[in-house]
């Protein structure tokens, strides 16, 4: 065990190195500017440029990793949403250590970390409030009550960007990693950003480290761009999934580094009986250039909370190392909905336990009234070139009795097994059909081989691929409440222009003046609450009705 647990750590030491310096040297989406500012005149990247801009210490910010600074966030973001109509506003935090608990952003706004700066999450659990259990989920995960609010927290917002020089957010999660093993949590963990009823987001360029849950939430929302940004959790921590999007639609996730406890990414759309009555999909998704590190879980899962549906999944150039799954679907009876139009290629793999699972038995369930005869359809599933090295299991395919999971195809897959691998080297049911094309070792009967073609993959892009990051200059102080917004460089193509995106209910968010989303989420209106207001979360029968699919 010493000696696996060293050539882990070796392997680890090894793309740490390898993904700081492509973060060093990260493109935006042309390709043609350094995002890490590294001069004064530098410039980032961001979906829109600021016209306002404060430094934290403006507001009575104590950078010395003692003082709570809360007052001085929220302080600090009440007064910048009043230049949202005035061409936005961004909040520097500068180099130092800036302990927090919770505080919420505004709409039209960049939360801007120096590459010195870090925040530190409060480890005092009255620091945090809570707040009741997402709609679609019904309960809480970590127990049947309420949820400590997030780190960094929003709702019912447009056009909001958090990024950086790649500075830290620090969870401080091993007193709540503590808690959770000993049953002495009385509401679910708090994640380090969540974002719902929103549009227009970006999260780049920043390192996230140790937080108590899940580490990026995007829930309810369209329009999304998750980009170059490093996950580092305990491979042993529970939950710390790295970004799961969550009933959304539109998102970009590109670039990015994660080691976690628990998946890598993860793909939701609620949790049985609520996730079905709530109704909304997780779709047109990409993911690439991904990089991950779990040992007891997926690089990417699709569920197993997916009741309000999950399609059009497209995954490209993903690697993983010492990861139990690469792209895996959970599902199980009860959750009803779908998981379909899934396309996956270019997936380089080393050491681990299984390169395919689907499961249909994932059995967890919120309470006793969920309906185990809603039944999960899956279908038109496809992976192709895959090369993966020392693997224990080619495949676990497992589908639903007297429920096919249908339209499985593989293609052009090299899998090497670990000299310690034993037979079945494929492991199928007869619930689950579909076909291979040349694939080694050779697969179980339920995935006959065939011929060309190759499995499919769509050719037309996704409109959140279209989406071009502005040059923005990076903020060096406060500016007066009449100063004028930056120019973007030249070079630099517009991000979201003339945004048509609506809020849950078809309600338009209010706008920058050139701001257009590429995509929508209609759903009924949901009042925003104050900048420091508990969220309440409606009940199922509130006006959060499920859209056309």
């Amino acid at each position: 065990m010493g000696s696996k647990n060293h050539r882990i750590h070796q392997v680890r030491n090894v793309f740490i190195v390898i993904a700081s310096v492509i973060l060093l040297s990260a493109n935006n989406v042309d390709g043609k500017k350094d995002i890490a500012p590294k001069s004064q005149g530098a410039e980032y990247a961001a979906i829109n440029c600021r016209a306002h801009s404060a430094s934290l210490t403006e507001f009575g910010g104590v950078g010395d990793g003692k003082t709570l600074n809360t007052k001085a966030f929220q302080d600090a973001i009440k007064h910048l949403s009043q230049f949202e109509s005035q061409g936005g506003s961004e909040l520097i935090v500068p180099p130092g250590k800036w302990l927090t608990s919770s505080f919420n952003l505004t709409s039209h706004f960049t939360l801007f970390l120096h590459k010195d700066a870090v925040l530190l999450a409060s480890e005092v659990e009255t620091d945090w409030e809570v707040i009741a259990p997402l709609p679609s989920y019904g309960v809480g995960r970590d127990t049947t009550e309420g949820r400590y609010i997030s780190l960094i927290f929003g709702t019912n917002l447009t056009d909001v960007v958090i990024t950086g020089e790649n500075g830290t957010i620090d969870g401080q999660g091993r007193i709540w990693w503590d808690k959770f093993k000993k049953n002495e949590i009385k509401h679910t963990r708090p994640y380090l950003i969540e974002i719902m009823f929103s549009t227009d987001i970006q999260i780049s360029n920043i390192t996230l480290v140790n937080s108590p849950n899940w580490n990026v939430h995007p829930i309810y929302s369209s329009n999304i761009i998750i980009q170059g940004i490093t996950i580092l959790s305990d491979l042993h921590s529970k939950n710390t999934d790295g970004i799961n999007p969550d009933s959304c639609s539109n998102i970009r996730i590109e670039d990015c580094y994660i080691e976690s406890g628990d998946d890598c990414v993860a793909v939701k759309s609620g949790w049985d009986q609520y996730g079905i009555a709530f109704g909304m999909p997780t779709k047109q998704l990409i993911v690439r250039r991904l990089t991950c590190i779990s040992p007891t879980s997926a690089m990417i899962a699709l569920g197993s909370e997916m009741s309000g549906g999950i399609e059009d999944v497209r995954v490209e150039d993903i690697t993983a190392i010492n990861t139990e799954s690469a792209v895996r679907i959970k599902t199980a009876p009860g959750r009803g909905a779908y998981v379909k139009d899934i396309y996956v290629r270019g997936m380089t793999l080393n050491t681990m336990n299984w390169v395919f699972w689907i499961t249909g038995n994932y059995g967890q369930h919120p309470d006793n009234k969920t309906d185990l005869n809603a039944i999960p359809v899956v279908e038109n599933i496809n992976y192709q070139n895959v090369v993966a090295k020392n693997v224990s299991i080619a495949a676990r395919l497992d589908g639903i009795p007297g429920h096919q999971f249908k339209g499985i195809c593989i293609s052009n897959v090299s899998i090497e097994m670990a000299p310690s691998a034993t037979p079945p080297i494929w492991n199928c049911t007869d619930e689950v059909a579909g076909m291979t094309t040349s694939v080694t070792p050779p697969p179980c009967p339920q995935l006959a081989a065939q011929g060309p073609p190759a499995c499919k993959f769509v050719t037309d892009k996704l409109p959140i691929e279209n989406v071009k990051l502005k040059m923005c200059p990076v903020p060096t102080g406060g500016t007066a409440p009449g100063a004028q917004p930056p120019t973007p460089s030249a070079s630099a193509p517009t991000a979201f222009r003339g945004v048509a995106s609506t809020l849950p209910g078809g309600k338009a968010p209010s706008a920058a003046p050139e701001a257009p989303s590429v995509a929508s989420v209609e759903n009924s209106p949901l009042p925003a609450p104050g900048l420091n207001a508990p969220l309440a979360a409606p009940g199922l029968n509130a006006p959060l009705g499920a859209p056309a699919n």
